[in-house]
């Protein structure tokens, strides 16, 4: 079993006067799905710690069970064995409690509402009176570069403007995680290069913890400090790899040794799954 610990490192951010905490933690986890063929082992024997303030992706072949893993952590899918926490409670409690923000692969933004208005959809759900409610949306709109869109629809903004407005709906609720599931996985390279820039910037603001599924291993090593390599289903954790890049870091890092370095490690993790090919 592979104990899978992740933690920051001082070259990844100043760790003076920082209270290091546990938002993640599972251990020997599993899930099996019953279907009308028989069962389906989705997730094995998975531990994981994930500390506050990191920027984590999954990455492997599609149905390893990165999303389930992410569903399991936002409490959307219920492990059939080991244990899970998030923020010291049941994933069922941080749940109730929105601990966490969760960005889908589609925008999933409502084409009757504008886009102050979806932002403002959880908040209204939450009870918060108008002046709260138009101050978080100010504030987060702000944080993805769409002030100035606030009357505008979804189908009035490109895809990469309606998964920043997505973003900013998931961060109103000011939860200390951020759960995202492949979002810029149908944009094209170009804009997904510049949401990947933006979305560091982000996490730097706000020093959010981050759990990103990605199919991308460019995406993964740009984005992450540490990256969870899983293997075909049954959904194992092959590697962990934790990233010596420094924090504050643009695109033409990719083409550094170090950056190749990491990117070589994960497809060597990937291979040893059986899960890539050149």
């Amino acid at each position: 079993m592979q104990d899978a610990i992740l933690s920051s490192e001082s070259s990844m951010q100043d760790t003076k006067n920082v209270v290091v905490s546990t938002v993640v933690e599972a251990r020997s986890l599993s899930l099996r799905f019953q279907t009308n063929d028989g069962h389906v082992d989705a997730l094995s024997d998975i531990d994981l710690t994930i500390e506050s303030g990191n920027f984590v992706s999954f990455i492997g072949p599609s149905g390893c069970g990165k999303t389930t893993l992410l569903r399991v952590i936002a409490d959307l899918e219920q492990p059939t064995g080991g244990s899970i926490e998030v923020n010291g409670v049941s994933a069922e409690q941080a749940r109730l409690s929105r601990a966490y923000g969760y960005v889908f692969q589609a925008a999933s933004l409502y084409p009757w509402r504008t886009i102050a208005n979806n932002v403002a959809l959880p908040l209204e759900i939450m009870g918060l009176d108008r002046k709260e409610r138009k101050a978080r949306i100010k504030k987060n709109l702000e944080l993805v570069n769409l002030a100035g869109f606030e009357k505008k629809y979804p189908w009035q903004l490109s895809g990469g403007m309606q998964q920043r407005a997505s973003i900013a709906r998931a961060l109103a609720v000011e939860p200390d995680l951020l759960l995202m599931d492949e979002p810029f996985g149908a944009l094209d390279e170009i804009v997904r290069d510049h949401l990947n820039e933006q979305l560091l910037k982000l996490w730097d603001k706000t020093n959010k913890t981050v759990v990103f599924v990605t199919h991308s291993i460019p995406e993964a090593v740009f984005l992450s400090t540490h990256i969870v390599v899983m293997s075909p289903r049954p959904g194992r954790i092959i590697d962990i790899i934790e990233s010596n890049l420094p924090r504050d870091r643009g695109l033409d890092i990719r083409e550094t040794p170090d950056f190749l370095s990491i990117a070589q490690r994960v497809r060597e993790g990937l291979r040893q799954g059986h899960s890539y090919e050149d």
